[in-house]
């Protein structure tokens, strides 16, 4: 009889309303540790309540505004609060959309183990940090449960940061107690990805061909070794035609010429020499004997 009493005890859930306020209205030194994570403090009139009923640990629980019809969930950090009062963080207030003294109804509850949510940074300024992933483990831990629809706050490096919570499995409300959760991110808000801009492409402009046209190949005297050289009276300058080397400097790109005719260094005004093969002289190294 007495484990029948027990169990039917055991079956029923906390249940209470309490005046609800932000953690800086609480007395004393301030509670940074509150504002930054996802649990409450409750009076100590509850922690006998739930002793009683002998509600399972990890303590959860749904906090409800009647008015706007709005409810998330959470954990409890001590049982500290004034009686008739608890005290939430400032980010699970604005959620329920409530206003300080409000009343809400608190109730206790088994939330299934978590094992997946997808989170929504609410500005681009989230992906600046280094390793988002990790800093939101480490910010978890002062989470009990997790909520859709919620937007929770992060405090990281001086400044905060909110994440939308837009998915949550295996139910929209679980809980993150000792459990492996796998954590995605969504776009953030506001964010536009970068545009790839091409570079314009400068042309080159070909070096100046520099031609040296006092250079005139081929053009010295020949010595014959053991002959003694003919002494001339006169030297008749030759003149040779200079033959400009290098490329086409009018060549247009996508058009070939083949040219026959090679301009000449000096030929005068459009005077061009037109190409004969085998129209040289002939010379003989040596020369026949006279009889």
């Amino acid at each position: 009889m007495f484990s029948q009493l027990f169990n039917s005890m055991a079956d029923i859930p906390f249940e209470h309303d309490y005046k609800c306020y932000p953690v800086s209205f609480m007395s004393g030194d301030s509670r940074q540790d509150v504002d930054t994570g996802g649990k409450i403090i409750m009076p100590p009139s509850a922690l006998d309540a739930v002793t009683r009923l002998n509600i399972p640990y990890p303590l959860l629980f749904s906090l409800r505004n009647p008015v706007a019809d709005r409810t998330t969930h959470c954990g409890v950090l001590e049982f500290v609060a004034e009686e008739g009062r608890i005290y939430i963080p400032y980010w699970m207030f604005r959620n329920l959309c409530l206003q300080e003294g409000q009343r809400v109804t608190v109730k206790s509850g088994n939330l299934p183990k978590g094992d997946f949510v997808k989170f929504q940074p609410q500005s681009p300024e989230f992906i600046d940090i280094h390793n988002p992933k990790a800093v939101l483990e480490r910010v978890l831990r002062k989470f009990a449960c997790l909520t859709k629809g919620d937007t929770i706050s992060l405090n990281y490096n001086n400044h905060e940061y909110e994440l939308c919570v837009l998915e949550c499995k295996p139910a929209d409300a679980i809980s993150i107690i000792e459990c492996d959760l796998n954590v995605d991110f969504a776009t953030p808000i506001g964010y536009e990805p970068p545009t790839k801009q091409s570079a314009p492409v400068e042309e080159e402009e070909p070096a100046p061909l520099i031609v040296d046209s006092a250079f005139t190949p081929f053009a010295g005297q020949g010595n014959v070794l053991g002959r003694r050289k003919k002494k001339t009276t006169t030297d008749t300058p030759t003149t040779t035609n200079v033959i400009v080397r290098g490329p086409d400097l009018d060549f247009k790109i996508g058009k070939i010429i083949f040219t026959r005719a090679i301009p000449v260094a000096g030929g005068g005004d459009g005077v061009e020499m037109e190409f004969e093969a085998f129209k040289g002289t002939g010379n003989t190294i040596k020369q026949k004997r006279k009889k």
